[in-house]
């Protein structure tokens, strides 16, 4: 979707739409002709342009915003103005120009060791911050490399401008090296995108790329320049406002609509709130905390959500679905009204929607009105901006205490605790998850890859503030938490960073350890190594007959050894006697650091509701 319905808002985009179709190869000699006539035109203005910027400089010292630019410089220019603090990127033969702008302008740019260590580093960045994240990539595979962090990023409503190198723009549709249609790969994973043709295009669009990425519900966007834009000759005049028709970012909710959810939580028993991802966007996290206490609401956060809420609030009830504790599913199977803030209603949360939560009405606040009602039906369809429905939400009900339905929620908590099952031989990936959470203090951010570890994670890490859980959720992207945690440290400044991965996700982007040592960047990395791709092998073992087909690996690395050759200090631990002490060894180290945990290979995540079964289908023992 793009901004906040593609198809819809490209309508009034027809123009744009047209300059970004790309010739198609064996047209008519005409077109050719004309294609070369413009490529002189271009050269000849680029050549043009760098005599005008000599002149200029000798003449008058420093460039002035008035001065003549070609693309590329004027790529940093605007990224330097808007405040952008440092980029991520990969460098290639189609974006030398942008590079080259780059050496000595002052733009802070990190040298990923790949192209999807970058987007993820840049995803990492944002989600830690709020604030946009950067990633350049050149042309072809390089643009390509990026899918996965565009795919990423869009699931989980990530604000990200990336800045791709295209082959000239009398090449297009002609198969040139390293030629990628990444306009047209892209349009289903970003919010939107661009192919630049025209260099006074340039300019405009960069602008209106940061304010699609960043309003609205968040997401990726593309911006595709050609190398021959990056050499022409421009003005630098960025403009001063973005009009863009038919968007509408930030829609106010409407008074009826949220005086009905008013009323229908005065008159509710079992009230609860179901709070998403865009709780954290929008930073509503005081006025959660008083609609709550307020009325007495249980309160389930998704994985984006983490945080949102206080993990050890009384209320709190964690991650419903699939792998939530039992409490928080009972407590949606027995309530009266679930009302979804920013939130999806994803499957893995629902599952049966004929089941799910049978004895209530349901109210679904989102700014994107394709979510309200995509999966579960709402009665109560409140569409616009959370933090202002919110406000006016709370300036309209009348708060009233519900003691019996917070006595049950605590009943619920106090019968169906999650535990650390107890030591045996091996180390319980549990308890070592468990421990650093313990150990790592109030003001550690934790970033996640995917897998069991994942759900351990969101069971016995304890979040108190918003953006410090970071994990790959709609998309579940294996190899996403040793990059995003890179970004996030360049960004968080507030406390230690943790990535905590398996083994099977750290292998995809390992790589990346050597972006760690040469910046020096503060990551602590828990590997929950069980020599199998867990998660996959789990569902093996309770829905296949235990037929392990591809999900025991064969041979690992020492990873410890692997990371003092990058070096990085580094540990290794197999004895659960010896694990708190390893892991106060990690906390305790100033720099990046690496412990590889040697844990249980067959410990399943549990409680486990299958996929598409009703809210009480728990399993409770192993498969």
């Amino acid at each position: 979707m793009g901004p906040d319905d593609k198809n819809k808002d490209k309508a009034p985009r027809a123009k744009a739409a047209d300059k970004a179709a790309a010739p198609k190869a064996g047209k008519a000699a005409a077109v050719k002709a004309a294609a070369s006539k413009a490529a002189s035109a271009v050269a000849s203005k680029a050549a043009s342009a760098v005599k005008a910027i000599k002149a200029s400089r000798a003449a008058k010292g420093p460039a002035k915003a008035e001065d003549i630019l070609n693309g590329a410089q004027a790529i940093v220019r605007f990224l330097k103005e808007r405040g952008t603090p440092l980029v991520f990127g990969y460098p290639g033969g189609a974006v030398i120009p942008l590079y080259d702008a780059l050496y000595d302008s002052g733009l802070r740019h990190i040298l990923a060791r790949h192209e999807q260590g970058a987007i993820h580093a840049a995803d990492g960045f944002a989600r830690a911050t709020g604030k946009t994240g950067v990633v350049f990539a050149t042309s072809g595979p390089g643009a390509t490399n990026l899918v996965t962090g565009l795919a990423t990023a869009h699931m989980d409503s990530v604000p990200l401008v990336a800045i791709t190198g295209q082959v000239p723009t009398t090449s297009l549709g002609s198969d040139s090296f390293q030629e990628a249609d990444i306009y047209g790969i892209s349009i289903p994973i970003t919010k939107y995108n661009y192919l630049i043709k025209d260099p006074a295009d340039l300019l405009p669009a960069l602008s209106e790329a940061f304010h699609i990425a960043s309003t609205g519900r968040p997401g990726p966007v593309l911006v595709d320049i050609p190398k021959d834009v990056q050499t022409a000759a421009l003005s630098y005049f960025p403009p001063k406002t973005v009009p863009i028709p038919g968007y509408s970012p930030s829609p106010k909710p409407d008074p009826e609509g949220v005086a009905k959810l008013a009323e229908a939580i005065a008159v509710s028993r079992r009230p609860l709130l179901y709070v998403g991802g865009g709780a954290i966007t929008t930073g509503v996290q005081a006025d959660l905390l008083k609609l709550a206490e307020g009325s007495d609401m249980a309160v389930v956060t998704s994985l984006q959500a983490k945080g949102a809420f206080p993990d050890t609030h009384p209320l709190c009830l964690g991650l419903p679905g699939m792998h939530g504790p039992k409490y928080a599913n009972i407590a949606i199977n027995e309530a009266d009204l679930i009302v979804g803030l920013g939130a999806r209603f994803d499957d893995r949360v629902v599952g049966d929607v004929r089941r799910f939560a049978p004895l209530a009405r349901v109210a679904h606040v989102d700014v994107d009105p394709a979510e309200i009602g995509k999966r579960v039906p709402a009665d109560l369809p409140v569409e616009g901006d959370l933090r202002l429905a919110l406000e006016l939400l709370l300036a309209t009900i009348s708060p009233e205490r519900k003691p019996e339905w917070r006595a049950r929620i605590l009943d619920l908590k106090a019968k169906h605790p999650l535990a650390v099952p107890k030591a045996g031989k091996d180390i319980r990936p549990q308890a070592a998850i468990k421990a650093l959470s313990d150990k790592a203090g109030d003001g550690a951010l934790f970033v996640t890859d995917v897998g069991q570890h994942q759900m351990w994670c969101a069971q016995f890490l304890s979040v108190s503030k918003p953006r410090r859980f970071l994990s790959s959720g709609g998309l579940g992207t294996m190899g996403f938490g040793l990059p995003a945690a890179m970004g996030a440290a360049l960004g968080h400044k507030g406390g230690q960073v943790y990535a905590v991965v398996g083994d099977g996700g750290f292998q995809m982007t390992l790589q990346e350890l050597a972006t760690v040592r040469q910046y020096g960047i503060p990551v602590k990395i828990l590997i929950i190594n069980n020599g199998c791709l867990g998660m996959v092998r789990q569902w093996q073992e309770f829905f296949n007959g235990r037929r392990y087909s591809e999900t025991v690996f064969g041979y690992n690395p020492d990873f410890a050894k692997l990371a003092a050759v990058y070096g990085i200090p580094s540990r290794r631990v197999d004895k659960p006697q010896d694990l708190d002490g390893a892991v106060s060894w990690l906390v305790a180290e100033k720099g990046p650091a690496l412990l590889d945990a040697m844990v249980a290979k067959g410990e399943n995540v549990l409680p486990m509701i299958p996929a598409g079964k009703g809210q009480t289908d728990f399993y409770e023992t192993e498969g």
